[in-house]
């Protein structure tokens, strides 16, 4: 139940989120917990995640594995540490993910490689693992990939090139699924605050929040809860027949050119 007394969209789900302890992640596990879900989530750091465990669990029935989604071990252990946790799953929630700030062909190979294998191989690892259990509750994939993915930025091309493919494996892992009944689709964020912890120039690991960006159409920077909003259609029964989808959560931005400065453009004629 919520706290109006109502049952939830997600009421009796059982969900597992990666990267489920900041930003993005964390605010989709808090957001399904309230719509009734049980929610299991992982992350690398094992300090963010028993933090992030304690807040859920202020919210509901929620539980925190450490697990690097670049290592196909630790992947298999997490979803069998979740499953074990929950009794089943219904909803995997691909979000964990990391990315390098630096023109394409000034990434260097080991950064390439290890983006593409958390925040692709990855993806497809989770995927490929938790897809049984999905298969047997036609359950649902929710991949997160991002506006890069479908318009190139050329500072964190990597990154760009890693959530195109994001948004391809969630098509071709909802042609796979479909005769299970097992939907996979795709949410695309803009700009989001505070940002990607693990988004930093090559050989750094994380950078400090940031607040630079422009301004969206629509008024206001993405917030996470905006994201997790989105995500909770995508996992609810409202979505039963939504499947190879991508959705846009960026107020705008990626609409088209949005003409920000005063010029005769802006103004109406005579």
């Amino acid at each position: 139940m919520d706290v109006t007394g109502r049952a939830g969209r997600l009421q009796g789900k059982q969900v597992l989120v990666t990267g489920g302890t900041t930003g993005i992640g964390l605010a989709i596990a808090g957001r399904f917990l309230r719509e009734g879900a049980r929610v299991v989530v992982t992350g690398r750091n094992q300090e963010l995640g028993l933090r992030a465990e304690g807040v859920l669990r202020d919210v509901g029935q929620s539980w925190f594995v450490a697990a690097d989604a670049g290592d196909p071990a630790a992947v298999a252990r997490s979803v069998d540490l979740a499953v074990e946790q929950l009794g089943t799953l219904d909803v995997l929630v691909n979000n964990a993910g990391i990315g390098v700030e630096a023109g394409l062909l000034r990434t260097p190979l080991a950064d390439w490689d290890r983006v593409m294998d958390v925040n692709v191989r990855g993806y497809f690892l989770y995927a490929r693992t938790a897809y049984p259990y999905l298969a047997s509750r036609r359950g649902c994939m929710i991949h997160i990939a991002s506006d890069a993915g479908i318009w190139g930025e050329q500072s964190i091309g990597l990154y760009s090139v890693s959530k195109a493919a994001v948004v391809m494996l969630g098509k071709m892992l909802a042609l796979e699924g479909g005769p299970d009944g097992v939907r996979s689709n795709v949410l695309c964020p803009g700009d989001t605050w505070p940002g990607m912890r693990h988004m930093a120039p090559p050989g750094e690991e994380d950078r400090p929040e940031r607040g630079d960006w422009p301004i969206p159409p629509i008024g206001r920077i993405g917030e996470p809860r905006d994201v997790a909003a989105a995500a909770v259609f995508y996992a609810s029964d409202e979505a039963e027949f939504i499947t190879g989808t991508s959705l846009l959560v960026d107020g705008g931005m990626t609409a088209g050119y949005h003409q920000r400065d005063k010029s005769p453009l802006a103004e109406p004629g005579p």
